[in-house]
């Protein structure tokens, strides 16, 4: 089984990620994390991302790619794959379709947490003073829901149109969408 989700800045996705990764024992890829990392260590990735990230704006598709492939080919025995963060946008979503044709494998569903830009706008202001992430700041917020939007929602549209779209609000208890997010992958 392998997933994607998507999901504005802010959305829970790696909270939900980790929940999922862990009932349904899939390697979890997280864009955001593996690029963390690189930054963390300084790599020549690292330091290309993270003035990147800084400035608000989204890392190349070579960089991801070249992250993703790596990530694949260090987890081949794995079950299966929950993207997080990665496609975000429609080229992106073809080059994933690309790299899973070669692994002769596909995609079974994309899971889309829907959340309003006022409930994102606090909890990335409150993650900011709990973790300290130097991308969680309003002015950064503002340029990241503006890349968002105008670069993930047509890939919405295209998950749609392929049938692999699956809608969950992503605002309330984090068990309760959780259990939303499990009734959809039950039914794969």
């Amino acid at each position: 089984m392998n997933l994607v989700l998507l999901g504005p800045p802010g959305a829970g996705k790696g909270t939900q990620a980790n929940l999922i990764c862990e009932k349904y024992k899939l390697s979890h890829l997280s864009t955001g994390d593996l690029l963390r990392f690189e930054i963390a260590n300084e790599s020549e990735i690292g330091l290309k991302a993270k003035q990147i990230i800084d400035e608000g704006k989204l890392v190349s598709n070579d960089i991801i790619i070249n992250v993703i492939k790596s990530f694949f080919n260090n987890n081949k025995n794995s079950s299966g794959y929950l993207l997080d963060g990665f496609p975000r946008n429609t080229e992106q979503a073809k080059l994933l379709d690309k790299l899973m044709l070669e692994l002769k494998n596909k995609l079974s569903c994309v899971i889309l947490l829907d959340v309003d830009e006022k409930h994102l706008k606090d909890r990335i202001l409150s993650r900011s003073k709990e973790e300290g992430r130097s991308d969680d700041n309003e002015e950064t917020l503002i340029k990241r829901l503006e890349t968002y939007f105008n670069e993930t929602m047509p890939l919405i549209k295209y998950y749609n149109e392929a049938k692999l779209l699956k809608k969950v609000s992503g605002v309330g208890e984090i068990m309760h969408i959780n259990q939303s997010i499990n009734s959809i992958i039950d039914h794969l």
